[in-house]
């Protein structure tokens, strides 16, 4: 039953995947932007377990502590480190070259070794701000999840202890919906997907 749900709250996407890559022979950069706890990073490995793509996170750019000034952080979305995302994933894919990165560990703060990732048909990019205005430019397909607020908490702390929940709701939470709201991401993207229903 929850497989079978989780389906149909996606069809649209997989039906938009299906036309983009029947339409042409263009490479295809999907953006899955949203709320946390929405499934972000539930949908893109449900797509990956579907088609031949990679998928790139965007909590891989955290932004370095040497970057986060106080300029920096009152800028919507400017917690992440989107003008390397750009440099390093957005343009060598949309250049089809050979994609190396280094993921940063925001949980002990530094850089990890290096991936080197080929590019595919169809890339994903998940994560918040994946849809930052330096971004928007480079995906072929967006979409947006949400997800009720009740609901968002209880996923949140199913994964984190207390005080990590605490920091979602006191920091993460309104940054978020920050850059949501002062940015019009929502109204940006093709598709708009409430996952409540989708029990996890």
């Amino acid at each position: 039953m929850r497989d079978r749900m989780i389906n149909d709250c996606y069809k649209h996407v997989f039906n938009r995947i299906d036309e983009s890559l029947k339409s042409d022979d263009r490479q295809i950069i999907l953006a899955i932007d949203g709320m946390c706890g929405s499934g972000k990073s539930s949908l893109a490995e449900i797509i990956s377990e579907t088609y031949e793509c990679n998928v790139f996170h965007m909590d891989d750019f955290f932004l370095p502590p040497e970057m986060r000034t106080e300029d920096r952080l009152n800028q919507p979305g400017g917690n992440v480190y989107y003008e390397r995302f750009k440099d390093e994933v957005l343009n060598p894919l949309r250049e089809n070259r050979t994609i190396i990165y280094r993921p940063y560990l925001c949980g002990v703060w530094r850089f990890d070794e290096s991936i080197t990732v080929k590019p595919k048909r169809l890339n994903i990019v998940e994560g918040s701000y994946s849809m930052h205005p330096h971004l928007r430019d480079a995906y072929t397909l967006s979409v947006f999840l949400e997800v009720e607020q009740k609901e968002q908490i209880r996923r949140i702390a199913k994964r984190n202890d207390e005080a990590k929940l605490q920091q979602f709701i006191n920091k993460w939470i309104p940054l978020e919906n920050r850059y949501f709201d002062e940015l019009s991401i929502r109204s940006l993207c093709d598709i708009i997907i409430d996952t409540t229903q989708n029990k996890r």
